[in-house]
């Protein structure tokens, strides 16, 4: 009546081998050197400035349009994200050391 439940493991197949390691590599934390981990949120800043007045200049080509709005938009989006979760960090940990 009682179970028994053994440490084996199950063979994975190919495709769930490939995608444990992809996750595993999407999920890694990397190294940035501090002048590129600074300029980060700036990048994204001007990236998506530079993109939504790039569509200002695009007349003929209206299928891309959209893509340079969306890319614009989630530069923004990014770019403003990390400035703030880098200005409450730092305020949290001004707060915990005072």
């Amino acid at each position: 009546m009682f179970g028994s439940v053994t440490g084996k493991s199950i063979p994975l197949s190919d495709t769930q081998q490939i995608t444990r390691k992809a996750g595993n590599i999407a999920t890694r934390k990397i190294w940035l050197p501090k002048f590129v981990y600074d300029a980060l949120p700036w990048f994204y800043l001007a990236s998506g400035i530079g993109a939504f007045f790039t569509t200002l200049y695009i007349s003929e080509w209206f299928w891309i349009l959209p893509h340079y709005v969306l890319f614009s938009a989630a530069c923004l989006h990014f770019g403003i994200v990390v400035l703030h979760r880098r200005r409450v960090g730092a305020r949290k940990t001004d707060a915990d050391e005072s």
